[in-house]
């Protein structure tokens, strides 16, 4: 079977440079990256509708890897979309609990409830999907992720202590990353 086109769906910070998604971009020949929208554009409907765009253009099946805010996003474009049927799988690292108060320099509650990220969609997702947790992630307390794995239907996978798998966690490389999307595929 051909190998599904690799959709890197960023969190809300955009296309940061050594973040993992951006080099596992620089390393799967198939992979595209939802466009950027900026920090500053928090518009859910409009992040969900980057994904169903960016689906529309890519032919046959799909593996979607996303990190943090776009894994809400995920599960936001995955209940509206014309494409969801098209994904193998889905490679959820590290969503954040927007039901939660977040730290300094991250969106407030109100201003997530305002962009139209509240509730969190707790449908099962329509696509195989993994959830990688950590167990000291500043933007999520582990029981909560559990709880949204579970309501997506998603398999976990237990990274440890990573944070929130980005630049600030020491996370440029992620090797796993790779392993996990041909799991996926």
């Amino acid at each position: 079977a051909d190998s599904p086109t690799v959709l890197i769906v960023p969190g809300l910070r955009d296309h940061v440079e050594q973040h993992w998604q951006t080099l596992l971009a620089q390393q799967l020949p198939h992979a595209h990256t939802v466009p950027p929208m900026g920090r500053e554009d928090l518009d859910c409907a409009r992040r969900a509708q980057a994904i169903e765009t960016a689906m529309a253009a890519l032919p046959g099946p799909v593996v979607l890897v996303a990190h943090s805010g776009g894994c809400i996003t995920v599960a936001h474009w995955a209940q509206h979309s014309a494409h969801a049927g098209r994904v193998r799988g889905a490679l959820l690292a590290t969503p954040p609990d927007f039901e939660h108060a977040m730290p300094e320099g991250y969106p407030t509650l109100a201003a997530l409830q305002a962009a139209g990220w509240l509730p969190v969609p707790r449908q099962h997702l329509p696509f195989r999907s993994l959830v990688a947790l950590s167990d000291n992630d500043p933007l999520a307390q582990r029981p909560a992720v559990l709880r949204l794995a579970q309501d997506w239907g998603s398999e976990t996978l237990d990274l440890g202590p990573v944070g929130h798998l980005n630049p600030a966690s020491g996370f440029g490389e992620w090797p796993l990353a790779l392993e996990l999307v041909h799991r996926l595929s």
